[in-house]
């Protein structure tokens, strides 16, 4: 197990019934060994991902059916980009705006098919917003 995984995230975790909890735990071991310098807790009811307290990941738990990685910059609105902060989402984000996407995992499977593609577009969104 990562020594930087949250233990008040993992108790928050183990009070909720959730259906593909190993593949959030897998998702979770995932995003905390792509930066260093990210940090985990809870946020909106789910594990949340920060460097020097701005946000940047979110995951999204709820309906269980599936898990989505929020790629944001914070919760405050910003000042937009002209462009997608990411030219390469290997057409698994949907974009919400220039600087907001979601990417969503319906099982073991989907996770197991992007992990290499998950773990670097969270090194390209980290590279972008930091």
């Amino acid at each position: 197990m990562n020594n930087r995984i949250n233990e008040a995230t993992t108790h928050h975790l183990d009070s909720l019934n959730l259906p593909l909890r190993k593949e959030i735990e897998s998702l979770r071991y995932i995003i905390l060994n792509t930066n260093e310098n990210l940090e985990e807790n809870i946020k909106w009811n789910a594990p949340n991902y920060h460097i020097k307290s701005a946000d940047r990941i979110t995951m999204k738990l709820h309906p269980p059916k599936q898990i989505q990685i929020i790629f944001h910059c914070g919760a405050k609105i910003q000042n937009q980009s002209d462009e997608r902060l990411l030219a390469n989402d290997f057409g698994l984000l949907n974009w919400k705006s220039n600087d907001r996407a979601v990417l969503t995992l319906k099982d073991a499977n989907d996770l197991e098919m992007n992990t290499g593609k998950i773990t670097s577009l969270i090194q390209s969104w980290l590279a972008a917003t930091t």
